[in-house]
């Protein structure tokens, strides 16, 4: 015979399971609205390698670091041990990235490339702390290390999804080769702390050819095919599915009709993203002649912009034109309602469509407005920045791969502080009225501008530095190849 469990309380214990239980699914369903962070929003990397408030250490261990900088162009994996924080990782994936910059460093035969590190690129499974891919970015033309730490912090102060980055120590079988910044690379680790485990599509838009049209690149709705699309849906991060396809070009039909925005654009999201971009005066960028360097999320059909890449940020990216602007005055008093030229702005639906509606101009003014009043005049950038250089600073004076002298650092630590006042400035005036917000308007009103002609740009990092630099980074490299002899 069985035995019924008995006890003068068992109703109310179990009334008391069952609600303890309803109340448990309630927290797993709509405990992030609670103020409870996913999971997934904190995975271990986070405060581990990308704890900002220290130096990390990185040591890359390979059998032959002269051969893998010469095929460096290549941008082939090679399997290697890394060791982070005393911390060994086994079959790492390691190779050099870039476009420009990989191109300049072979070309000028330097040698400190910045560089992929993926976990699981000869591992399955493989990750370090829940993190699949992270860079090391050089600071190439960028002398003061700091560009895009800066951008970054502006972009997650404007609560727009950005890489988590830390600065790193790196060397190379033991052997110093330099201060680098770490930066979270967008995909699934990415993906899942900003987007939680059910997340989208990630796609990172590239052209194919600046002489082409690139008109997936610029987010034009050219048709209903996924084949003409192929700047977007070969550079997808994730496997994608014709449905998933489909989505991302139904969203650039409504954009191109530049109705019903919220139905296909975070347009929220969006504009926060554009604000600093702005601010920032990167034409390497969406709302440059290439249209790329950014990350575009899809999820339910609605596309988010994602930000990436600001070494050429700070209007240095004129350094690189064939016929540059190089007058400070025009660069830092950039107009902030055509933040580039009409036949480029015609051609980028993402700004140019949002902007022709009044509530999302205005959306973007008042975002514009809170960054300027938050965190440039309230002082949050002003400590931010000399903290990170305070940091880093030591760091850079012992930089034996360095792109520039300490002296040129810390002159270009100046200048990048002076080019962010300015700019602030000179957006705080255009929000006035004081200063033209438009190309047109100052070229109509030349004078009506903040007076930057004391700014020398080419002190951000400029191609005399890379000539110079080739010396000490033959003796880095020599050193290391001497100790693996």
């Amino acid at each position: 015979m069985v035995k019924m469990v008995k006890h003068k309380y068992i109703d109310w214990i179990c009334i008391g399971a069952a609600v303890l239980a309803a109340l448990l699914a309630l927290l797993l369903m709509f405990g992030e609205q609670l103020g409870i962070p996913k999971a997934s929003a904190n995975p271990g990397y986070v405060t581990r390698l990308f704890d900002d408030s220290r130096v990390h250490t990185i040591d890359i261990q390979i059998e032959d670091w002269g051969t893998f900088i010469e095929n460096a162009k290549s941008e082939e994996y090679v399997a290697c041990t890394v060791e982070i924080d005393g911390e060994e990782f086994h079959h790492i994936g390691l190779r050099a990235k870039g476009n420009n910059s990989l191109r300049l460093t072979e070309e000028y035969g330097l040698s400190r490339y910045s560089l992929k590190l993926e976990f699981d690129q000869f591992l399955d499974g493989g990750n370090y702390y829940g993190l699949d891919k992270f860079s090391l970015d050089a600071s190439f033309q960028d002398n003061s290390y700091l560009k895009t730490y800066m951008v970054y912090d502006m972009m997650a102060f404007m609560e727009v999804p950005a890489p988590l980055c830390s600065y790193v120590w790196v060397t190379v079988n033991g052997e110093d080769w330099g201060l680098f910044l770490a930066v979270e690379e967008p995909e699934e680790a990415f993906a899942r702390r900003n987007f939680g485990n059910d997340y989208g599509k990630l796609y990172k838009p590239d052209y194919r050819s600046l002489s082409a049209e690139n008109a997936d690149v610029a987010l034009q709705y050219i048709d209903d095919h996924p084949d003409s699309y192929p700047g977007i849906f070969e550079n997808s991060k994730f496997k994608t599915s014709y449905a998933d396809q489909e989505r991302v070009i139904a969203a650039l039909k409504t954009l191109s009709t530049g109705k019903n925005l919220e139905t296909a654009i975070n347009v929220d999201e969006v504009l926060r993203y554009f604000t600093v971009q702005v601010f920032v005066m990167n034409w390497d960028s969406y709302l440059g002649h290439t249209g790329h360097n950014y990350f575009l999320y899809e999820e339910n059909g609605i596309l988010s912009i994602l930000p990436w890449d600001y070494n050429l940020a700070f209007g240095t990216y004129a350094l690189g034109m064939t016929d540059p602007i190089k007058d400070p005055n025009i660069l830092i008093n950039y107009p902030i309602n055509t933040p580039a030229e009409g036949e480029v702005m015609l051609n980028r639906p993402l700004y140019h469509n949002l902007m022709k509606h009044n509530a999302y101009f205005a959306k973007y003014h008042a975002y514009l407005d809170e960054l300027l009043s938050e965190y440039f005049e309230s002082g949050r950038f002003e400590t931010t920045f000399w903290q990170m250089e305070k940091l880093i600073a030591p760091y850079v004076q012992k930089d034996p791969t360095a792109f520039c002298s300490f002296e040129g650092h810390q002159l270009a630590v100046d200048t990048l502080e002076q080019i962010c006042l300015l700019r602030a400035q000179s957006i705080r005036g255009q929000l006035d009225g004081e200063i033209p917000a438009t190309i047109r308007g100052q070229q109509e009103n030349p004078d009506a501008k903040v007076d930057a002609s004391q700014v020398q740009l080419a002190d951000l990092g400029d191609f005399e530095d890379l000539e110079s630099a080739k010396g000490k980074q033959e003796a880095a490299l020599n050193a290391i190849k001497s100790k693996s002899a």
